[in-house]
């Protein structure tokens, strides 16, 4: 599977963007798949994750509540992480990545196999 992520921009604090995540190539709908953070000059960090099913969203402590990961695995092969109440400290390149197929969902960035190149959001006034 290859992936492709957009949707990144410039937003002022407190706003809202919507990133997405397109597969092509292998069964997209059987694997699961994570969002990741990487700020300038730090390690990259779990951001949320979501199950091939769509089911058992899983979120790192600074996205819930502000940020929603979703899937449509019917109609679009998309994944989606919904990012509102944006913050200053939200900003840098987010990456989309699967799992392999026996493994459900992770938190783990050593668990992915497949990263798209990522899409670099600022949020800044």
């Amino acid at each position: 599977v290859q992936l492709q992520a957009s949707g990144g921009g410039l937003v002022q604090p407190g706003g809202s963007l919507r990133l997405s995540c397109a597969a092509s190539g292998d069964t997209w709908t059987t694997y699961g798949t994570g969002w990741f953070h990487q700020a300038p000059g730090q390690e990259r960090e779990f951001v949320a994750a979501i199950s091939w099913s769509g089911g058992f969203p899983m979120y790192a402590d600074s996205a819930k509540g502000r940020f929603t990961i979703s899937r449509d695995n019917a109609n679009k092969n998309m994944v989606y992480l919904q990012m509102t109440s944006l913050k200053p400290e939200d900003t840098g390149t987010y990456y989309c990545a699967v799992l392999p197929r026996e493994k459900a969902i992770s938190r783990h960035s050593a668990d992915y196999v497949t990263w798209g190149q990522g899409t670099l959001v600022t949020v800044s006034s």
